[in-house]
């Protein structure tokens, strides 16, 4: 023992060479990294000294002490100065969520810096209700490591501002870069620092850099001329993060599973019947077909049977499989005037899922039999092969049955779909489900991109028959799934919340029409009150607000029923193509009936039925899906207001029809009659007079005049500005003095515009006369 201390004193400890005398108490290198990794909050500098309890050269000491871990590449330096693990991650960091992995969320570090290692990807452990993250959201984590990965507890979600900025280069005094926003909501430009090779007028990607006030822009990419067609649609896809490239792989899978045998021997042979398909003129894909015959069952007389025919998307897109994967990322397709981000590779979307005129497709077959009421009597599910007879579009297949087209399927197809919807029609106006007529706006565009037409898109009988046809095979499939005890993806939409009929009956009063509170709410409530109004000027108002006060509807595994609908049981079924709750509902039908087909051989999946991941995951699966489809619906609406914006460029200075949809303190908002985007009427451009803001009445009033601007107003404005890069219009009372045409807004520099409310306006708040803020 005696001769082992004995060489302890004469064999000097090991030092680093930067400090070779620690002060006693010092932590060594593993306290020092044991602390850094089992840390529950960022381990700073000032961390480290203090869990320690060093002090003056003791903190001195530690600086080099953590200088020397990095150069020997223990540990790594992070956001906010926090150290971890070399080749780690933070314990506590901010994070981008950028992938799905089946239904886990997948994320890498914000700031990833160590050179020649790929981030790291970390998998999302959401606790609580979940559906709350989705793709490109940022998040602050605490991280840990789990197995051979790491995970990642959010803590909580991070503003989107500091994300990736969309605008266009423009120059302004002095030469000086600017990046102008394209999203309307942002109201400044900001200074560009680094524009690349990014030009003057070039759409662009940039990234903030700096801290407030002094945020800068450092453009990352070059996305093109921003006028160029197609580029509307580039915009909101970049905008709201929608995946829109195929991956090598997933194009080479379509390619395979296109080439899948029809099995035709093993399905229902519905070659010989009449089916057809009838769609919008310009449909890039037809996933539904159709087809009705008198019942010549004695039994029910008056009756139909009828055929609703779905591509056979189960089929070929199989779980498990690269296809589904990516499907499940997307959601759904997204549809804009000038492109489709389809779910799935046109291999399969435009082609082999595509019901064509005239060749043999693989289709799910609904059988459905109606009675002489309009009730559905029996339904069956099979897998089937079919022939369509004729793609037609709407106005043709109206055209035809009103007499003004001759049409050679007219007897044998049209006439008896139109006679079996009458029975359907029976039947939805028996149930009385919630009937707003709110027009739907349809950009036209020429062969070369360019804007021919913004019109209201009119609403046809055949509309409405595919629309009732499709809604039948929809309940039937949600109730053959249930009568099997099978998984269900629903689709949701619930009854409104109280606090939006609150909202409706303070809206309604202003128009002096009573709403009770107290009543059970139907979809039929509503069907009343807008009867009540008739063709009063204020009907479009009131069905715009009935509809804002109604639930967003969702898809869920458990059933709350279809508010909407009127219908306790409802399923997406009949769009499989581009909606991936619709490829779920078929899934589990397949399963649920016995329809499964001979395995493939290859590579591909065996099963084209619910895989156990698909069952056990229907709840996050339907919160994915949902997010998805409102950030498809957000894109969509913000691309057809720049195609409005640009439509309405040509006529700046013009006088239009407009109807005020909004008031604040700063102005009022209009919308142009038949074409829809709102812009701005500023309280400044209203006259020097003074003007009181009406809260409750929702109204500006002038002190002097008596002038008063109210939502639902109708009057005639100035277009002053049609933006198409962001999609704003603005607007000014006809008698202000016009400005001449212009792209380009008026830059409010920082430091420039005055903050606050406009002079000439003062507040009433929400409870008149109790006091004035």
């Amino acid at each position: 023992m005696a001769s082992t201390e004995k060489k302890k004193k004469t064999v000097p400890a090991r030092t680093p060479a930067r400090t070779k005398v620690r002060p006693a108490g010092f932590p060594t290198r593993e306290q020092v990294m044991d602390f850094i990794t089992t840390s529950e909050q960022a381990a700073g500098k000032r961390e480290i000294a203090k869990a320690f309890g060093l002090k003056g050269q003791e903190k001195i000491a530690l600086k080099a002490l953590l200088k020397d871990m990095a150069d020997e590449g223990l540990i790594d330096i992070g956001p906010a100065r926090a150290f971890h693990k070399m080749g780690g991650v933070p314990k506590v960091t901010v994070l981008r969520i950028v992938d799905v992995d089946d239904t886990t969320l997948i994320a890498t570090p914000e700031r990833w810096e160590a050179e020649g290692q790929p981030a790291p990807r970390l998998r999302i452990v959401e606790r609580g209700k979940r559906g709350a993250l989705t793709i490109g959201d940022r998040i602050l984590a605490r991280t840990e490591e789990a197995g051979r990965g790491w995970v990642a507890h959010p803590m909580k979600k991070l503003a989107k501002a500091s994300e990736e900025l969309l605008g266009v280069v423009e120059e302004g005094d002095g030469g000086k870069l600017w990046l102008r926003p394209v999203d309307k909501r942002i109201r400044r430009d900001t200074p560009i620092s680094d524009v690349g090779t990014a030009k003057k007028g070039d759409l662009v990607l940039a990234e903030p850099v700096g801290r407030p006030p002094r945020i800068t822009a450092r453009v990352t990419d070059i996305l093109g001329d921003p006028f160029a067609p197609r580029s509307f649609s580039l915009i909101a896809i970049h905008k709201h993060g929608i995946p829109h490239v195929f991956s090598e792989r997933v194009e080479e899978e379509a390619v395979s599973a296109s080439k899948l045998a029809l099995h035709e021997e093993k399905r229902e042979d519905l070659r010989h019947l009449p089916i057809v398909a009838i769609d919008p003129v310009d449909a890039r894909d037809h996933d539904d077909a159709v087809w009705a015959a008198p019942d010549d069952d004695p039994a029910n007389e008056g009756g139909y049977k009828v055929i609703v025919a779905i591509a056979d998307v189960s089929y070929y897109v199989r779980p498990g499989s690269a296809l589904d994967r990516e499907a499940r990322k997307r959601g759904n397709s997204v549809y804009f005037p000038d492109l489709v981000v389809p779910m799935l590779p046109h291999q399969l979307s435009s082609d082999m899922c595509s019901l064509r005129a005239g060749e043999d497709r693989a289709a799910m077959a609904c059988h459905l039999v109606l009675d002489a009421s309009g009730k559905v009597k029996s339904w069956r599910f099979s897998r089937a092969v079919i022939r369509v007879a004729a793609v037609l579009a709407y106005e043709d297949a109206q055209a035809a049955i009103d007499g003004e087209k001759p049409l050679d399927l007219l007897e044998t197809a049209l006439r008896p779909l139109w006679a079996c919807w009458a029975l359907l029609r029976k039947a939805r106006d028996k149930r009385e489900p919630l009937a707003l007529d709110l027009p739907e706006r349809r950009v036209v565009l020429d062969d070369h991109g360019k804007i021919v037409s913004v019109a209201v898109r009119e609403r046809l009988d055949a509309h409405m028959l595919i629309e009732d046809y499709m809604i039948a095979a929809n309940v039937a499939a949600a109730k053959a799934l249930e009568a099997k005890k099978a998984p269900v993806m629903y689709r949701v939409h619930e009854p409104p919340s109280r606090d939006k009929l609150v909202a409706l009956k303070d809206y309604l009063a202003t128009f002096d029409i009573e709403f009770a509170l107290g009543q059970v709410v139907k979809p039929s409530t509503f069907n009343q009150l807008i009867k009540r109004v008739g063709e009063a000027e204020e009907k479009p108002l009131i069905m715009e607000q009935i509809l804002r006060s109604q639930t967003q509807a969702y898809y869920a595994p458990s059933n709350l029923g279809h508010f909407g609908l009127a219908l306790g049981s409802y399923a997406h079924f009949t769009s499989p193509i581009r909606r991936y709750a619709d490829l779920l509902v078929h899934r589990a039908l397949v399963g649920a009936h016995g329809l499964e087909l001979p395995a493939p051989k290859g590579d591909i999946p065996d099963r084209s039925s619910l895989s156990g991941e698909d069952m056990e995951n229907m709840g996050r699966v339907g919160e994915m899906i949902s997010q998805h489809e409102r950030r498809a619906m957000e894109a969509e609406r913000d691309t057809i207001d720049r195609y409005v914006a640009a439509f309405l460029a040509a006529h700046v200075g013009d006088l239009v029809e407009a109807r005020i949809t909004g008031v604040q303190s700063f102005g009022f908002f209009a919308t142009v009659e038949g074409l829809g985007g709102d812009g701005l009427v500023p309280v400044s451009t209203l006259g020097d007079e003074r003007f009181y803001y009406d809260e409750a009445g929702r109204a500006l009033e002038g002190v002097e005049s008596g002038d008063r601007y109210t939502v639902g107003q109708r009057l005639q404005l100035r277009l002053v500005e049609a933006d198409p890069i962001n999609g704003a219009l603005r607007f000014e009372l006809p008698d202000a003095l016009p400005q001449r045409p212009s792209f380009k807004k008026d830059r409010v520099r920082p430091g420039s515009a005055r903050r606050g409310r406009p002079t000439n306006i003062r507040h009433i708040g929400a409870k008149r006369g109790k006091h004035r803020r």
